[in-house]
C-alpha cells in the first residue's frame, strides 16, 4: 500500500522591496572602503603605504635649520658694516682694493710640518681666523690698499661666542713660542723663512690679541738675517703681516695688514680703536632697538 508523498510547506515568497533597495548595502561598504582608502592617503602623504597604517610621529625639523640655543644674538648686516674702518680712516694714500695682492699666492700659500703653524699660514691665506662655518661668516668685510706704500689691509666682523672667540686670541697668544721660527714650503717645493712674534695693540675692547709675521726666502742658520727688503718684488723680498683680532663682548673684528714694504703700524693701531669703537656703538644701538 503506498502512501501518498507529504505535502511539501510551500516557501514563503520574499518580501518585494523597492527597486534599487538590494543594491544599497553594497554601495554603502564600498563608500566606507573608498573613505578608508581617501584617510589612509592622507596619513601617509598621498603615496599607498606597504605596512600597517598606525600613527605617524610629526617629522622634527633638520638640525640645521633650527637655530642653536647656544649661539648669541648676531648683529645685523647693517650693523656689523657700520663697525667697519674705511679708507678715510686711515688716511689719503688709502682707498677701496682693485685686487688681492700678488704676494698672497706667492708668499702665504704655504704649508708647514707642525700643525699651529700650518694653521696659522691656512689663517693668513684663508682669513678665516675664526673658522670655516656658516656661524662663523663674517657679517661684514672691507679691503683696502695703500697705493703708496703698496699695503693691502683686509678687515672683517664676526659674531660667535664670546667663549670661542677667546679660544682663538689664546691660541693666537701662543703662536710666538711654538712658532716663532719654522720653514714652510710652497707648491713648488721652495722654502720660505717665516717668523712670529707678538704685536702691541692698544687697549681696546673686551680682549685683544696680534702677531706681526715676516715671510721671506731661507735665511741661513748662523743666526743673521742677511735676507734683502725690496720693497716691489716678492723675490729675495720680505713680506710682512700683522695678524690682529679684537673681540667686544659676543663679537670681533679681525684683520690682515700686509706689505712688502715697511708696515704701516699706524693703520694697524687706527683699526684697532676706532673699529672696537665703533663695534662697541653698534652692539649699543643693537641692543636699543630691541
Amino acid at each position: 500500500m503506498q502512501h501518498a508523498p507529504a505535502a511539501r510547506p510551500s516557501p514563503t515568497p520574499a518580501p518585494r522591496l523597492p527597486p534599487g533597495t538590494a543594491t544599497r548595502p553594497l554601495r554603502a561598504a564600498a563608500l566606507a572602503a573608498v573613505l578608508a582608502l581617501a584617510a589612509s592617503a592622507c596619513v601617509g602623504g598621498g603615496r599607498g603605504t606597504e605596512g600597517p597604517v598606525g600613527p605617524v610621529p610629526p617629522t622634527a625639523p633638520s638640525p640645521a635649520v633650527l637655530p642653536s640655543a647656544e649661539l648669541p644674538p648676531v648683529l645685523t648686516r647693517g650693523q656689523a658694516r657700520a663697525a667697519l674702518v674705511g679708507a678715510d680712516d686711515l688716511g689719503e694714500t688709502w682707498e677701496p682694493t682693485r685686487g688681492a695682492a700678488t704676494w698672497r699666492d706667492e708668499l702665504l700659500k704655504a704649508t708647514a710640518e707642525r700643525p699651529d703653524c700650518r694653521r696659522l699660514l691656512d689663517v693668513l691665506y684663508t682669513e678665516e681666523l675664526f673658522g670655516t662655518g656658516a656661524a662663523t661668516a663674517p657679517r661684514a668685510t672691507a679691503a683696502l690698499d695703500d697705493v703708496d706704500g703698496g699695503a693691502q689691509l683686509h678687515y672683517r666682523v664676526t659674531s660667535y661666542r664670546a667663549t670661542d672667540l677667546d679660544r682663538t686670541l689664546a691660541w693666537l697668544g701662543t703662536l710666538p713660542d711654538t712658532c716663532g721660527r719654522f720653514e714652510a714650503r710652497d707648491a713648488h717645493g721652495a722654502a720660505r723663512d717665516v717668523r712670529v712674534a707678538g704685536l702691541t695693540l692698544p687697549e681696546a675692547g673686551d680682549a685683544r690679541r696680534g702677531l706681526r709675521v715676516t715671510v721671506g726666502d731661507t735665511a741661513p742658520d748662523d743666526g743673521e738675517d742677511t735676507r734683502t727688503d725690496t720693497g716691489t718684488d716678492t723675490g729675495g723680498g720680505i713680506l710682512t703681516v700683522d695678524l690682529v683680532a679684537v673681540r667686544v663682548g659676543d663679537d670681533a673684528i679681525s684683520l690682515t695688514n700686509g706689505t712688502l714694504g715697511a708696515p704701516a703700524d699706524d693703520a694697524t693701531r687706527t683699526c684697532v680703536e676706532v673699529g672696537a669703537a665703533r663695534l662697541t656703538e653698534a652692539r649699543r644701538q643693537g641692543r636699543a632697538q630691541v
